[in-house]
C-alpha cells in the first residue's frame, strides 16, 4: 500500500485532521482531558458497557498507506487513527492528551517541551519513548523521505529542531515564533524507530503492510478489495478497549453500502443526504450530521494538456456557467447539509471570510470571457470516483451547464482507488477538472501545501508569487491583526484567480448502529469518524 494523497479527501490533506476547533463537528459529542485517561465510558442503561464483540465500519476504498507520515486519503487516515495514537488532539480549543501528558511553550515561544506518558508501549511490546518522537519528526523533515507534513515543520524556510531530553521529554526549538506550530504537532502520530530506522524509503517500505502502532487496536489481517481487520490492544495506555475487533469493510458502491447497512452487515457508514430517510426508516441507526470543516469544490487542473485552464479568464468563465444554489440542491437536497461557500478557506479556520469575489450564474459573462480568451468550443474532461452519488449528480449538472456556454464536458467515472491515484499524480495531464474536498483544520497555515507554487499537494498546479509570499509571511506572523490581514488578502487573491469553484461547506452524515454505545466518549471527528475507538462498546 503506497501513499497517494487525496485532496480529500483529505488532505486531508492533513487534512487532516487538524481536528481542532472544527466548529460543532462533534454533534452532541464532547471531549474532555480525560479522553485518554483510561476511565470507563458512560454506562449503558443496564450497567457498565460490555466488553467483547466486533464493529464493522464501511469504507469506500482500500487504504493507500498505513503510515501516518504519509496517509492523506480518508480511508488510510481513518484506519491509522485506530492503529497509531496521536500526541494530543484538540476539540473546541481544548487539548485532549494521548501519548503526551503536556506541551509547554517557553516565554519567548521559541521552545516547546513535550512530556510523554510513562511506560508507553508499541503493539509488539517494545517501549515507546522520546526516541520515537524525535525519529518521527526527523523523518518528516528529511526531504529524501518526502512526507507531505514536512512543510508544517519549516518556519520561514528553516526546520524546527527536535531533541531528546530524557526518555519521556522532547524539546522542539523554533527558528522564530510560529503561531501554527501546535496545529502542526497535533497532526503527528509517532511511528516506531525500531521498525523503520533502517528503511531507505519509509513510504515504500513493505513494513507499512503490517503496521505496528500504539493505538487502541492492532493490525490483524487485510484482504485487498474486501476488508481490513484490527484486534484489541490490551495494553493500550488509555485503558483496554471494549471491542474485541474492528473491521473496515471495503464497499465502493454507495447502493451496496446502504444495502449492507440495512442487512446488518455494516454498523457504521457515511450517508449521502438522499439516503438518510431510507436508513432512518429502518429504526436501526442513529443518524449524526456534523460539520467537518470541509469544503467541496470543483478543481481546475492547470497542468492539463488542454492548455487552457492556466488562464484565469477561462477558469472565471467556467465558474460563471454554474449556479451554486442549484448545485447545492442537486448535490445535497437542501442547505441543511451544506452552507454557501465563496472562500477557499473553510468556515472553521482562523481569519476566514466569505467577503471575496465569486464568479457565479452569468451565462453571458461566461461566453464573453471564453471569447476574449480565445477559448470557445472547449472540450474538457472531468474525473469522478464511481459509485459516489453526490459527485455523479454534480458532474452531470456541470456537464449540462457547460453545454449552455458551448463547452463539451466528458465525464470519466473511475474506480475510487484509480481516481485517487489520478487526482494526486503531479504529472497527470489527461483530465481537466475534478470534484473533491478538503479538511484542513483551524490554522490557515495548513493551506500552504495546497496553494504554494510547487507544493506536493498543490493538485491544481496553481502558481502566484504574491500568494507564495503571503503564505510564508502568515506562517511566521505573531501579531494576530497583521496575520488576519495577510490571510484575508490570500483569500481575495485565490478567489479572484478562480483557482477552484467552491461548491459548499458540507456536513458529514454518519449512520451509527443502535446496538453500540460510547459515541459521545469516542468523539465524532472530521475525516476519521471517531477520535478514540477504544470507547465504543456493544450494548
Amino acid at each position: 500500500m503506497r501513499r497517494n494523497l487525496t485532496g480529500i479527501f483529505v488532505f486531508i490533506v492533513f487534512m487532516l485532521v487538524v481536528s481542532a476547533c472544527s466548529g460543532g463537528n462533534s454533534g452532541s459529542s464532547s471531549a474532555t482531558n480525560s479522553g485518554a485517561s483510561g476511565t470507563d465510558a458512560t454506562t449503558a442503561d443496564n450497567g457498565q458497557p460490555k466488553d467483547g464483540g466486533s464493529l464493522i465500519i464501511g469504507v469506500q476504498a482500500d487504504p493507500v498507506v498505513l503510515n501516518p507520515n504519509y496517509a492523506g486519503d480518508r480511508v488510510s487516515l481513518t484506519i491509522d487513527q485506530a492503529i497509531f495514537a496521536p500526541l494530543f488532539q484538540v476539540n473546541n480549543g481544548k487539548k485532549t492528551f494521548y501519548l503526551a501528558d503536556s506541551l509547554t511553550p517557553s516565554a519567548d515561544k521559541l521552545t516547546y517541551t513535550l512530556k510523554l506518558k510513562k511506560d508507553l508501549t508499541w503493539h509488539d511490546g517494545e517501549k515507546l519513548t522520546a526516541d520515537d518522537v524525535v525519529f518521527t519528526i526527523n523523518k518528516i523533515l528529511d526531504e529524501k523521505q518526502h512526507s507531505f507534513l514536512r512543510s508544517n515543520f519549516m518556519v520561514n524556510g528553516k526546520p524546527v529542531q527536535v531533541s531528546k531530553v530524557d526518555d519521556t521529554t522532547v524539546d522542539f526549538k523554533l527558528p522564530q515564533p510560529a503561531p501554527a506550530f501546535e496545529a502542526a504537532l497535533v497532526q503527528v502520530s509517532p511511528i516506531p524507530k525500531h521498525i523503520f530506522e533502517n528503511e531507505a524509503d519509509i513510504e515504500k517500505s513493505t513494513k507499512n503492510n503490517t503496521p505496528v502502532g500504539s493505538g487502541p487496536f492492532k493490525f490483524k489481517e487485510y484482504k485487498t478489495g474486501e476488508y481490513l481487520t484490527l484486534e484489541r490492544f490490551d495494553n493500550y495506555f488509555g485503558g483496554k478497549p471494549h471491542l474485541d475487533s474492528v473491521t473496515y469493510r471495503i464497499v465502493k458502491d454507495s447502493n451496496a453500502a446502504n444495502l449492507a447497512l440495512q442487512n446488518g452487515e455494516i454498523n457504521v457508514n457515511y450517508l449521502d443526504p438522499q439516503n438518510v430517510d431510507t436508513i432512518k426508516a429502518t429504526d436501526k441507526f442513529d443518524i449524526f450530521p456534523y460539520s467537518e470543516g470541509r469544503l467541496a469544490y470543483l478543481m481546475f487542473n492547470e497542468n492539463s494538456d488542454t492548455k487552457q485552464l492556466n488562464k484565469k479568464e477561462v477558469r472565471q468563465a467556467l465558474s460563471y456557467a454554474l449556479n451554486q444554489d442549484e448545485l447545492i440542491q442537486v448535490s445535497y437536497g437542501s442547505k441543511d447539509y451544506a452552507d454557501t461557500a465563496k472562500s477557499a478557506l473553510t468556515q472553521d479556520v482562523l481569519y476566514h471570510t466569505n467577503d471575496v469575489a465569486f464568479f457565479n450564474n452569468d451565462v453571458n459573462k461566461a461566453k464573453e470571457l471564453l471569447k476574449s480568451a480565445g477559448a470557445e468550443g472547449l472540450k474538457l474532461r472531468i474525473i469522478i470516483p464511481g459509485g459516489n452519488k453526490v459527485q455523479e449528480a454534480q458532474a452531470l449538472y456541470i456537464q449540462q451547464k457547460f453545454k449552455d456556454i458551448g463547452v463539451q464536458l466528458d465525464v470519466n467515472s473511475m474506480d475510487s482507488s484509480a481516481w485517487s491515484q489520478k487526482f494526486v499524480d503531479t504529472n497527470a495531464k489527461d483530465f481537466d477538472l475534478a470534484i473533491s474536498g478538503y479538511i484542513m483544520g483551524y490554522d490557515p497555515d495548513a493551506y500552504r501545501i495546497l496553494y504554494s507554487t510547487g507544493s506536493s499537494s498543490n493538485y491544481s498546479h496553481y502558481s502566484n508569487k504574491e500568494v507564495d509570499k503571503l503564505l510564508e509571511e502568515g506562517a511566521g506572523e505573531s501579531d494576530t491583526t497583521k496575520r488576519g490581514e495577510i490571510y484575508k488578502k490570500v483569500q481575495e487573491i485565490l478567489a479572484d484567480d478562480a483557482v477552484i469553484y467552491p461548491i459548499a461547506y458540507t456536513k458529514t452524515i454518519v449512520a451509527f448502529d443502535k446496538q453500540y454505545g460510547g459515541i459521545d466518549q469516542a468523539v465524532l471527528k472530521p475525516v476519521v469518524i471517531f477520535e478514540d475507538l477504544s470507547k465504543i462498546y456493544h450494548k
